[in-house]
């Protein structure tokens, strides 16, 4: 005859191991958390000054087939749709119209003519406003 065993120990962790899991994941993402969103900021900015580039390359394009720049009022929409009076566009100068948004999701600020230049193409940066520093800073092609 056999007797029942006692009652095996569950398997699986404890409480106190749980804890101490989180306690050291907590640890890592306090440390590592904010070195990610410093890369997270810089690399935005990096996009926006890279996209930037290619817009005023766009720009140049445009220039050499119509004659002149896009006006304030046809802004950089006409790099990805023909205006009415373009003469000679041979566009789409950007593949699509998501182009002309910064990383922030705001459409880059154009203005001709340009205080630094024939043109001017910026961003204001992620606090959407003149100045900042750091991802909130202003970008643009001059």
């Amino acid at each position: 005859m056999k007797l029942l065993s006692p009652r095996r120990r569950e398997a699986g962790f404890t409480l106190l191991e749980l804890l101490v899991v989180l306690a050291i994941m907590g640890l890592l993402a306090a440390i590592i958390a904010p070195q990610v969103l410093k890369y997270l900021g810089s690399s935005r900015t990096q996009t926006a000054r890279v996209q930037i580039q290619n817009i005023v390359a766009a720009l140049e394009l445009y220039k050499l087939d119509v004659g002149h720049y896009p006006s304030q009022a046809e802004g950089l929409n006409a790099l990805v749709t023909a205006p009415s009076n373009a003469v000679g566009w041979n566009g789409p100068y950007l593949r699509r119209e998501s182009a002309i948004h910064d990383p922030w999701g705001e459409v880059y600020i154009y203005k001709n003519p340009g205080q630094h230049g024939e043109v001017d193409v910026y961003t204001l940066g992620s606090d959407k406003a003149e100045g900042g520093t750091g991802e909130a800073q202003d970008v643009g092609n001059w």
